[in-house]
């Protein structure tokens, strides 16, 4: 079992593939070159706020809003505690995020075994790229040998550049964003007196799977066995685990070969579980 709060972890800032400030807190990050290699982060959008092009990406990802109200496109919009499945392939933006909004974000390598490409890759590339073009607007633009101009999504284009290889996209699983009210479940029985836990919904022929647990004050769950990577991220509570304390936004790694560990609550936790896709 891995612990890490956005507390004491590291940030960074994402480069000028895009337009404005986004600075990210790095909880846990999974195994590079895994196929569900992955980045939980907690991001929070600066001055002047942060936009993007509509675009899409070869990975899936989770967004959990903890502060305000993040667009997802201009017409849809996530409040507080909406949680939202971005499948690999599926468009969606354009965005221009508000300053102030405050979000939790896991990226993983989807179904389709294409992976995730780690931030410091991606990031390397920005750089490299910034010497050869410009960034403007999340468009990445460049002239080539011949004279010709190029425009590419400044994601994609720092994908190609990290990797050397094009940029494929595998058949879209769904046709949108799937957007989640956890505040309208229902919280169910889970069978431990002081846990109880949400459904949110189960994605793909791998078996992502995204709920909620809430582990009460004084009481103790046991993490046991399990046959995929989860991630546990607290929005709110305070727990100890493995001698120590911590608080909110503070993100836990269980892999299938963990030993089972304890987990109690000093306050009553609400814990966001994502499942990773199953290899």
């Amino acid at each position: 079992m891995r612990i890490s709060s956005a507390e004491t972890s590291d940030s960074g800032q994402v480069g000028s593939m895009r337009t404005g400030k986004l600075v990210q807190k790095f909880l846990l990050t999974g195994q590079e070159g895994s196929p569900n290699n992955y980045l939980l982060n907690v991001g929070l959008t600066g001055s002047g706020g942060w936009g993007t092009p509509r675009h899409r990406h070869n990975f899936d990802q989770i967004r959990y809003v903890l502060k305000g109200k993040y667009p997802v496109s201009p017409h849809k919009m996530m409040g507080e505690g909406s949680v939202a499945y971005f499948p690999e392939s599926v468009h969606y933006g354009p965005q221009d995020r508000p300053e102030g909004l405050e979000m939790m974000v896991i990226q993983f390598g989807g179904a389709s075994g294409a992976g995730f490409l780690s931030t410091p890759d991606r990031e390397a590339a920005n750089s490299r790229l910034e010497a050869k073009g410009t960034f403007k607007e999340g468009i990445y633009t460049w002239i080539d040998d011949t004279g010709q101009k190029h425009n590419m999504d400044g994601s994609a284009a720092c994908f190609e550049e990290a990797t050397g290889q094009k940029l494929t996209f595998a058949a879209p699983r769904y046709d949108d964003v799937v957007m989640m009210e956890p505040a309208a479940y229902a919280w169910m029985p889970s069978g431990t007196p002081g846990v109880s836990t949400k459904l949110l919904g189960t994605f793909t022929e791998r078996g992502t799977r995204i709920s909620m647990m809430k582990l009460e004050a004084g009481g103790t769950w046991n993490t046991g066995r399990r046959s995929q990577i989860e991630v546990l991220f607290l929005s709110t509570g305070s727990f100890t685990a493995q001698g120590a304390s911590y608080g909110e936004k503070t993100g836990v790694e269980l892999m299938p070969n963990d030993a089972p560990a304890d987990i109690t609550a000093q306050q009553d936790c609400t814990f966001l579980v994502v499942t990773l896709p199953k290899f």
